[in-house]
């Protein structure tokens, strides 16, 4: 048999098959144990947060299109364009991809999410004074406290909050269009994935990924989720990271280690669980191979922590009055013992069974492989997953992973591309087939 990488053929088969049914065995395991028992693991429609509601409708109509367009034409069009417009039309499909999901419940499938009582778009509307909304906002983060905020405020460092303020601020007063942002937004995600695969490989390897980050179930939930902006800005963090780590100039090693600190260090202010970045922070640098980058980005990182702590906001004091509030919640409800296994189970909704039958192979990339390209895809999806595992280890992620978990799981869907070329068209309708189904047989809360 002929081999490819350090696996042979039967081997690869092989390995992907049983990877896959333990991807499986999860998802059903989630979905079954909570209903066989009888035990309420306090969520809708275990393990998601999403309720049964198999309906056929005409926009329904408006990812099979999308998808059959792109699957038929995309080989085609890609293979003609150069680096600059295959950007640009990567980025188009996302979104097209991303805007025919999330429009499948109509405009209201957006609206719906961020006019919500608990959202920050709501909120954002009521802050009169910026300065007093970032130092008094420790205060009113605990559930008994006056006035306290709404759990998805409460549960974030004050950074999330300021983006629909600034929405606001720029007379964004639509949650459909403030929703649309946000999907845009996030949607830019995936070419700073690609540019990231690019700088740290070659140009090859990020147009092999490319398609699997465009058509990934996970678009269900960043077209209807401001985690889809926090994606995106950690996305972009990283990209500039690549290019730091990879600077021959001292100019460049600055001028990119810097934003990139910067947009590293946000992402901390936007959600506590993005420390995990760190995981992936390191894997850029240990890839691009030069840790001169690392004290400018983390200078950069520290200069939106001082900023942040001047402002009245210390996150060493928010994070512990956030875990009592998380705990003083329906959080204290969810066990442990069933979240630690099912959040796989719910995360496996957005990456597709794919990204299973890619782990056997890429765990096998990142240890020994040979390849520099394959090794950098492999690294990178392996440290994104690992992120995840550690998420759920924590018991600070019970639930809602689908949504929270998007910046990480943004990295691990490049695996699947290190498959053999030739399961490539069967995987990918398979992870379209199964984001269509999804919208098909539920209503997402997301």
């Amino acid at each position: 048999m002929p081999t490819q990488g350090p696996f042979s053929s039967r081997r690869a088969w092989t390995a992907a098959m049983v990877s896959t049914i333990i991807g499986a065995v999860l998802v059903a395991a989630a979905i079954i144990w909570p209903r066989a028992t009888g035990t309420d693991v306090f969520i809708y429609w275990p393990p998601l947060k999403a309720r049964w509601g198999p309906e056929l409708t005409p926009t329904l109509m408006l990812p099979v299109l999308v998808a059959a367009t792109g699957f038929l034409c995309w080989r085609r069009i890609s293979s003609a364009l150069t680096w600059g417009p295959y950007l640009a039309a990567v980025f188009a499909g996302s979104w097209l991809w991303t805007a025919a999901l999330a429009h499948v419940g109509g405009r209201d499938a957006i609206s719906k999410v961020f006019a919500r009582p608990s959202e920050y778009f709501v909120d954002a509307k009521e802050v009169s004074s910026i300065p007093d909304f970032v130092s008094g906002f420790i205060e009113r983060v605990p559930l008994h406290s006056d006035g306290n905020w709404p759990i998805h405020i409460a549960g974030h460092p004050p950074g999330a909050t300021l983006f629909f303020i600034l929405l606001d601020r720029l007379g964004i007063a639509d949650p459909y269009t403030a929703g649309v942002i946000v999907m845009t937004l996030g949607c830019t995600g995936v070419i700073a994935v690609l540019l990231t695969i690019k700088t740290l490989a070659v140009e090859k390897f990020a147009r092999r990924a490319a398609p699997w980050l465009i058509v990934a179930p996970s678009a269900i939930w960043m077209g209807v989720s401001a985690d889809a902006m926090f994606t995106a800005v950690a996305a972009w963090g990283l990209a500039l990271l690549a290019l730091a780590s990879t600077a021959h100039r001292r100019w460049q090693l600055i001028g990119f280690g810097i934003p990139a600190g910067l947009l590293l260090g946000l992402c901390v202010y936007l959600s506590y669980g993005l420390l995990l970045l760190g995981i992936l922070a390191i894997a850029v640098i240990g890839l691009g191979g030069r840790w001169a980058a690392l004290p400018w980005t983390l200078g950069g990182a520290l200069s939106v922590a001082v900023a942040f702590t001047l402002a009245g906001f210390r996150w060493w004091e928010g994070f512990p009055v956030l875990v009592t509030r998380y705990y003083d919640g329906i959080q204290s409800k969810r066990q442990y013992g069933y979240w630690v296994w099912a959040n796989l189970g719910a995360w496996t909704f957005t990456s597709g069974l794919a990204a299973w039958a890619a782990f056997p192979r890429s765990i096998a990339e990142a240890w020994r492989g040979t390849d520099k390209g394959r090794r950098v895809v492999a690294v990178l999806g392996c440290a994104g997953f690992a992120s995840i595992l550690v998420a759920t280890l924590s018991s600070m992620s019970k639930a809602e992973v689908e949504r929270i978990w998007l910046p990480f799981t943004i990295w691990v869907l490049v695996l699947p591309s290190l498959l053999p070329v030739r399961w490539h068209r069967p995987l990918l309708a398979a992870q379209i087939v199964s984001a269509i189904v999804i919208e098909y047989l539920l209503i997402t809360q997301w």
